[in-house]
């Protein structure tokens, strides 16, 4: 390879790392000040919402469908729907029902909203921590799923801040992160966990007792930064907030991608409601097509599945 060619590769390596940061520092950093900024008024606006779909899609696989359809949201639903998700909170399963009125906004896309919006009570739902809990056998998008994911996670908060002494206390966004550094480290890069300090208990791999040597800074947001945590099982094992037992759970098939869908109640599901599309009230945008399970895109059916566990059907 010449020079030339080498010094291209490079540049590009360099803005496409640029851009990486840039994402997750709007993300981790600016996006939930703005949100807190607003108040009892807590929402998004539609480039806050573009934007946080473009961090998403670096943190996951990448659909370009997922990149248009929540442009085709209108900035009055945008509105509406987040304020009304927001207003949810802590109640996530309700939070979650009212952003799948949005397009291109699923299980997933939800918890990335509602962790920017509430770190204190909601993790992002990453690939990468499903595979590190043993418990969760497979990787399924649903409510359902999301809601047991964050069990595991809250368990863990509340061991951990029961351990800390550094008056620094933990949140499910704060594990999540630290859970996501920790595999993706073992993963790509072993050696930098090399002397954390950890016992094992039950089988368990846990942090130093005192709970103060792995705890994430808020610096270390920053995507790429070495966090590290392990919380439970290898890498890392955690467990959720109580959910309202009055609610109804909502699923949303994420069939390999994210999409919204209908919710159904606990008793009785149907399989006509799980094909059925979410609607929104708000606007007029709901003319425009809805992927469902049954469009299979070639996006979507050549992107292969995490290589740990395989996705639920």
């Amino acid at each position: 390879m010449s020079q030339t060619g080498k010094k291209d590769d490079n540049n590009n390596y360099n803005n496409n790392n640029n851009n990486t940061n840039n994402n997750n520092n709007m993300y981790q950093n600016e996006l939930p000040k703005k949100i807190k900024s607003r108040g009892k008024d807590a929402h998004l606006n539609h480039e806050e919402l573009v934007q946080a779909m473009k961090w998403k899609q670096t943190r996951g696989k990448y659909y370009p469908q997922l990149s248009y359809l929540i442009k085709v949201n209108t900035p009055r639903a945008v509105m509406a729907e987040t304020k009304k998700a927001f207003k949810k909170l802590p109640n996530l399963e309700q939070a979650i029902t009212a952003l799948s009125n949005l397009k291109g906004v699923g299980t997933t896309m939800a918890s990335a909203l509602l962790a920017a919006a509430s770190p204190e009570s909601a993790p992002f739902m990453a690939d990468e921590c499903l595979m590190a809990i043993p418990e969760i056998e497979g990787i399924d998008y649903t409510t359902k799923e999301y809601l047991n994911f964050v069990q595991h996670i809250q368990n863990t908060v509340e061991r951990l801040n029961k351990q800390t002494s550094n008056g620094k206390s933990w949140s499910p966004h704060r594990v999540e992160l630290a859970l996501w550094t920790h595999y993706v480290a073992s993963e790509l890069k072993p050696e930098l966990l090399d002397g954390i300090p950890g016992s094992t208990e039950n089988g368990n791999s846990h942090p130093s007792s005192n709970g103060e040597a792995t705890e994430p800074s808020d610096d270390s947001n920053q995507e790429g930064a070495v966090v590290v945590v392990a919380n439970g099982k290898e890498p890392g094992s955690i467990d959720p907030a109580a959910i309202d037992e009055n609610s109804t759970t909502t699923s949303f098939t994420e069939d390999s991608m994210d999409k919204p869908a209908t919710p159904i109640t606990v008793a009785v599901p149907s399989e006509d409601t799980n094909d059925s599309l979410a609607t929104n009230e708000n606007d007029d945008s709901n003319n425009t097509p809805r992927l469902t399970d049954s469009e299979d895109t070639e996006d979507s059916q050549d992107v292969q599945e995490p290589p740990t566990k395989k996705s639920k059907k």
